[in-house]
């Protein structure tokens, strides 16, 4: 029997702890039987179940012989890391939920997991319970990806969803979200596009081989996507998401940003907290991953799996990473599409003519254009001569 320790019990490590103890069988029935001997937290848990597992000293698990695998669920990268590094030091596997720490610092760890003859794994910490990682090291592993584009974020999809469906504003859908508990009580991370940046930063990675970092990619969130924008989407066809992408064709373009997303992309129909990834390869062409990309359950079923793989290759290093060697991505201004533009009628007639508008929409007081494909670099030199140019939205 494998012995596993859990370092956090909080959401995500009480859901660990949760599915172990429910499919304990399972597990052994298909190759790992594992069974979680402590829970590391400083709190108190009187009454829990699992109270006899809890220890508030590390060094009681690093210590241990018995203890194989690692389930790091504490988020942040200062004692994650340090308690990682320690326990992969030590031989002992480490599955994570941390993308924070993960993007950080993923090279650095998985470099030393190579060294001592373990794995480090995270198969939780970008897309939640969808198999993404996992699908890339291995099902996809004959493949050249060349471009992910996808929903990495369930809370902004909650909120344009919701936007969307019931023609809500931005700050009321948010605080639902966070009633519901889908947003944090500070969701700047979400609604700003960072959580989504991190992760495709850490997808980025893992197909090039080299550092991604989330700080190089421009990034922008949904702050700005109002009940008049949902308006104009409806009348072209459209939904509105927040996608994370890259793409791999003659080097690595990547961003995080708004964008409509017309009715027969399989996107559209992704709705509430769900997430989905679109992946193109050389050989399979386009595949899609759709599911839970949080909460508690499907979060912790995908740390789980990464420790049930831990223990069926003892003494081995499973899946494969990244060096620490930096990817310098493509100007983002040379990528290219169409854009959306709001503009008042008064310079709507001068912004389609520039623009070479493919579509305009007249409203009251301002229209919308759906512009000609080019250039980041020269729609926003167009931009910068035109008037009474309210927002502009990606396609």
């Amino acid at each position: 029997m494998a012995e596993v320790a859990v370092f956090g019990y909080g959401t995500v490590g009480s859901g660990v702890v949760e599915v172990i103890d429910k499919n304990a069988e399972l597990m052994k029935s298909r190759g790992a039987d594992m069974h979680v001997k402590y829970v590391l937290d400083i709190r108190d848990f009187p009454g829990d179940p699992n109270s006899s597992k809890l220890v508030k000293d590390v060094d009681v698990i690093l210590n241990d012989p018995e203890i194989s695998v690692v389930c790091e669920t504490m988020g942040g990268a200062t004692f994650a890391y340090e308690y990682s590094k320690k326990a992969l030091e030590k031989g002992i596997s480490v599955c994570t939920s941390n993308k924070e720490l993960v993007e950080a610092k993923g090279a650095e760890l998985m470099a030393i997991a190579r060294e001592h003859s373990c794995s480090y794994l995270f198969e939780a910490s970008v897309g939640g319970g969808i198999p993404l990682i996992r699908t890339i090291n291995d099902a996809l592993t004959a493949e050249r990806i060349d471009r992910i584009y996808g929903i990495l974020n369930g809370t902004t999809n909650y909120i344009l969803t919701k936007m969307d469906e019931d023609g809500a504003g931005f700050d009321e859908v948010l605080k639902e979200a966070q009633e519901k508990g889908y947003a944090e009580k500070d969701p700047t991370a979400d609604i700003e596009g960072h959580d989504a940046c991190r992760k495709i930063a850490i997808l980025a990675s893992l197909v090039s081989g080299k550092k991604v970092s989330w700080t190089d990619i421009e990034t922008e969130g949904i702050t700005n996507i109002d009940t008049e924008d949902f308006s104009y989407a409806k009348e072209l066809g459209c939904s509105i998401k927040l996608i994370a992408m890259c793409d791999f064709n003659e080097g690595c373009s990547a961003r995080v940003s708004p964008r409509l997303i017309t009715a027969d992309s399989p996107l559209n129909c992704v709705k509430g907290v769900f997430n989905g990834v679109l992946i193109h390869s050389d050989m399979l062409d386009d595949s899609l991953y759709y599911g839970r990309g949080a909460g508690k359950l499907a979060t912790a079923s995908a740390v789980v799996a990464d420790a049930f793989e831990c223990v069926r290759f003892a003494g081995q290093e499973v899946g494969r990473g990244w060096t620490d060697e930096a990817l310098k991505l493509n100007d983002p201004g040379d990528m290219k599409g169409r854009f959306f533009v709001r503009v008042d009628n008064a310079n709507a007639d001068e912004a389609a003519d520039k623009l070479g508008a493919e579509k305009v929409i007249k409203h009251d007081k301002e229209s919308g254009l759906v512009s000609a494909v080019m250039s980041e670099t020269e729609f926003k030199k167009i931009l910068e001569g035109l008037a009474g140019v309210i927002k502009f939205i990606r396609f």
